[in-house]
């Protein structure tokens, strides 16, 4: 029907990346999960653009996201981690903490972090250089593409295959211990 090449997707996802990045911000008030849910966005948009007609990109890529965000706020996860009500933000992983905190909690926090980020460095091509300078040098998918000379939409589907990868490879661990 109304099919795009890679490199017209690419400029769609170019024009339109704040907009969806600032729709899920909205939702979900988390930087780096409305990052994760923009490019979750465009990888589900690039599936399925053909159903869409051109003058309705942008409409239909709001719902899209909107509809990301609204599912990944009903999930179980975010109910149980992030429950309503909670007063108190947790602090972030590997923030400084007050004294109060248990030094062994510290310890294990910065060894998850530590094991974790072996995970990122030890992921196989093509999915490791992308993975390593979006998760540990926390780069954006433009500054990625450019970096590693592929199209952006590339990059993340890259990104979403890399972090499929750490969640089997977290998940086969946990089931280990």
């Amino acid at each position: 029907m109304w099919g795009l090449t890679n490199e017209e997707f690419t400029g769609l996802m170019q024009q339109y990346q704040r907009l969806i990045y600032t729709v899920c911000l909205q939702f979900v008030h988390d930087p780096h999960t409305a990052e994760d849910l923009t490019q979750d966005t465009f990888v589900a948009a690039f599936s399925a653009i053909d159903r869409c007609e051109p003058q309705y990109y942008k409409a239909w890529l709001v719902r899209v996201a909107a509809n990301k965000c609204k599912d990944h706020l009903k999930s179980a996860w975010v109910r149980r981690v992030e429950a309503p009500g909670d007063d108190a933000l947790p602090e972030p992983r590997g923030a400084p903490q007050g004294d109060a905190a248990d030094p062994a909690e510290q310890l294990a926090d910065r060894a998850g972090a530590e094991e974790l980020e072996a995970l990122v460095r030890n992921l196989r091509e093509p999915y490791g250089r992308v993975a390593v300078l979006y998760f540990l040098e926390h780069r954006d998918t433009a500054q990625i593409a450019a970096l590693v000379g592929r199209p952006p939409a590339t990059v993340s589907s890259q990104l979403w295959r890399a972090k499929l990868l750490l969640r089997q490879q977290i998940h086969e661990r946990r089931l280990k211990e």
